[in-house]
């Protein structure tokens, strides 16, 4: 048997919970699937203990709940997983878990979405059927590790930072950390507390800034252009940091804020990393080349031999997997074929909310657009 619904929502991270909630707030019936045992599993499950919000919490809530005014301003993840806790309870979102999703489809004689999900629990496959399918699984549905050559034959611990969880295990270890993120240097930053030897890789130009200096940017931006915010901060990161090119950390050509918007790639949120990588407790790596056993073979020559790897290497998204029909709306890897602000929105029903690479303010965003979009198409018949 089929169970029907007006709306099916796949995933239920932030993105997903979000979307039901707007949807419950206009009375509109939705089933939301989740793969895992709970709601939002990056954060209960597979977040690192020190993990902080990295912007100021009016740019992290969700619709229609800000946070306690009691609230830190940059929210450490237990009281992060509590506001989500608290949103899920009152806006009685009641996820379908332990559900993955096989197969998506427009079947256009009943001009609905057909979904089949297997039951992980059960072990049986259940069919669903619905006028509108959002696609809440977000960029970050899989942890991606790149081709390395001799990376099957390493000899030590190899994990993705999504199963980082502290330094605890790793205080007597070499380890690499392959990615400079925001993910990546938090996680340099951890290892280095707990003992450990630690190497970073620094692939690419990045811009490195504060938390305060990310928050005086964001308010500027609402009174002045992007590219005059951007030479502001950039002044005085220079003035914090110094020249960082001595340590192998060199800058993009266009400012962060302006990055951010065009291609979605957000500043690093220096910890304390910096301080560190310029006493010379976290050594910064070029790319590498191969590896060799427990050896790593750097582009720039140098040799290393290291216990464990961390890659910090980012996520991808996995909706080309099970999405037959793209509906317009989705690339051949699985992102948006359109730019914000209209990237959400594709044919016969098909929507997607954490796309647009714009953090929870984009979520937030995303999930009321889709909510109001399908009221007003319900409303209409």
């Amino acid at each position: 048997m089929k169970q029907e619904t007006i709306v099916m929502i796949v995933g239920a991270g932030p993105t997903g919970i979000a979307t039901s909630a707007c949807l419950n707030l206009l009375s509109i019936p939705n089933i939301v699937l989740e793969r895992e045992d709970c709601y939002v599993s990056l954060w209960q499950k597979k977040a690192s203990d020190r993990l902080k919000l990295h912007l100021a919490k009016n740019f992290c809530q969700l619709p229609h709940m800000p946070f306690p005014l009691s609230a830190p301003t940059f929210v450490p993840k237990n009281m992060f997983v509590q506001y989500l806790k608290n949103y899920v309870y009152h806006f009685n979102v009641d996820p379908l878990y332990q559900r993955s999703v096989e197969s998506a489809w427009y079947e256009k004689s009943a001009q609905k979405w057909v979904v089949t999900a297997q039951n992980n629990v059960s072990g049986l496959v259940e069919e669903y059927a619905s006028e509108f399918l959002v696609v809440a699984t977000g960029e970050n549905s899989e942890g991606f590790i790149p081709n390395v050559y001799g990376l099957d034959n390493f000899k030590g611990l190899v994990i993705h930072s999504s199963e980082y969880e502290n330094g605890k295990t790793f205080g007597d270890k070499d380890v690499l950390v392959v990615g400079a993120g925001n993910s990546g240097m938090e996680i340099v930053y951890d290892l280095c507390n707990w003992g450990a030897q630690i190497s970073v890789v620094v692939r690419s130009p990045i811009h490195v800034l504060n938390k305060e200096l990310v928050q005086l940017g964001m308010y500027f931006l609402k009174y002045i252009r992007c590219t005059i915010v951007d030479m502001m901060v950039l002044v005085l990161s220079k003035l914090l940091y110094g020249d960082l090119r001595r340590f192998g950390i060199q800058r993009p050509l266009k400012g962060p804020f302006l990055l951010k918007k065009e291609i979605g790639r957000s500043p690093v949120f220096d910890v304390g990393t910096i301080s560190k990588i310029k006493t010379g407790d976290i050594k910064v790596m070029t790319s590498i080349k191969d590896i060799q056993g427990d050896i790593i073979k750097f582009t720039n020559g140098q040799e290393r031999q290291f216990d464990a790897l961390v890659f910090a290497t980012g996520f991808k998204s996995t909706v080309r997997k099970w999405l037959k029909e793209d509906g317009g709306l989705f690339n051949e890897k699985g992102m948006p074929k359109h730019k914000s602000p209209n990237q959400w929105k594709g044919e016969n029903g098909l929507c997607c909310v954490g796309f647009a690479s714009a953090g929870f303010f984009g979520i937030s965003n995303d999930a009321k657009n889709i909510a109001n979009d399908i009221f007003r198409i319900v409303d209409g018949k």
